[in-house]
């Protein structure tokens, strides 16, 4: 079935069948004159029969072609992607020291910083882009600008800290999407905005996640505020780091952050490899960058339409000399 802006043009297709009953009906009233008053013989052998099936070809072309270029009038509707002009996203990244274990070559850090630049190249220019890090506190390196270079250039300094307020960082990118929104008119009118958080494990400040500062809390803040919160689970099960000579399992935490996506209404993606974290930024960017919207899809009924009759045309005139 398609989907049609203005269907009552579909009406156009009876004068099609029309012409087309009208076509068949003249050539059996030739036909019949034919028989009466020809030699039959003497016909066959001018006419063949293969050339008397082949010149009805021209019509029938002609008639599909109308017939598309009829459904085109009628405004057939799809769905197209297109790229926002107006968004923000907030990257918010754990520079905890777990982040320095070498699961991921070359680390996971180096690994999420890399990925984190090519987010931010890819991203539709119209978008506003921030960065938060994290550890045991959290701070704002960039806030909210269609300038992706500074998140570029401000991800490349993240420095390394002791603990993981997981929640600090969340309720840091919400600020940033609340301030930005009063200053482009208020929440009614703001863009549409989303938290991408990557990290590799379970928040260690507060002990409990539902502590008012909390990473469960603060989920159910952002979903309050309308801004999902995707997460991206970074490592592996193995992980380990070296602290002071001790080397010191720093295992992924998926349920937590699958956890915090699932309150906040937003996705959660694990990658356990730049390949695979790279992967999730680009499925990332496709979602945030671009908008699906209904319109028009008249352009390929249109074209097909345009061609079959020009065939038609073409094919009148070189086996008939005339137009069908």
């Amino acid at each position: 079935m398609v989907d049609l802006a203005t269907p009552w043009w579909l009406l156009l297709a009876l004068v099609v069948v029309a012409l087309a009953a009208g076509y068949v009906y003249m050539q059996r009233r030739r036909h019949s004159r034919a028989i009466r008053f020809a030699n039959l013989d003497l016909l066959d052998s001018v006419v063949p029969p293969q050339r008397n099936r082949l010149r009805h070809a021209p019509i029938a072309v002609l008639l599909v072609g109308l017939l598309l270029l009829t459904i085109a009038l009628a405004g057939p509707q799809a769905d197209r992607k297109i790229p926002r002009n107006k968004a923000t996203v907030i990257l918010v990244i754990d520079v905890s020291r777990s982040m320095n274990a070498t699961d991921v070559a070359p680390t996971r850090i180096e690994a999420a910083q890399q990925a984190a630049k090519k987010f931010a190249d890819d991203l539709t220019d119209g978008i506003n882009l921030g960065l938060i890090s994290y550890a045991g506190t959290a701070a704002t390196l960039v806030s909210p600008t269609p300038d992706h270079n500074a998140t570029k250039e401000a991800v490349d300094k993240l420095q390394l800290a002791d603990k993981t307020a997981t929640g600090e960082g969340i309720f840091a990118a919400i600020q940033q999407i609340k301030t930005l929104n009063a200053v482009l008119g208020g929440d009614t009118g703001a863009p549409p905005a989303r938290i991408v958080l990557e990290s590799d494990g379970k928040e260690t400040v507060p002990d409990d996640p539902d502590d008012p500062r909390g990473a469960f809390t603060a989920a159910r803040k952002a979903k309050e505020e309308k801004i999902p919160v995707n997460t991206i689970s970074f490592g592996t099960r193995t992980g380990t780091v070296d602290l002071e000579g001790d080397r010191i399992p720093v295992p992924v935490d998926d349920d937590s952050l699958n956890r915090i996506a699932n309150l906040s209404g937003g996705e959660f993606f694990t990658a356990s490899s730049l390949d695979e974290l790279t992967s999730v930024y680009d499925t990332l960017q496709q979602q945030i960058g671009f908008e699906t919207r209904r319109g028009d899809n008249s352009r390929p009924w249109v074209i097909a339409g345009t061609i079959l009759v020009l065939i038609a045309a073409i094919g009148a005139i070189a086996m008939n000399r005339r137009l069908p």
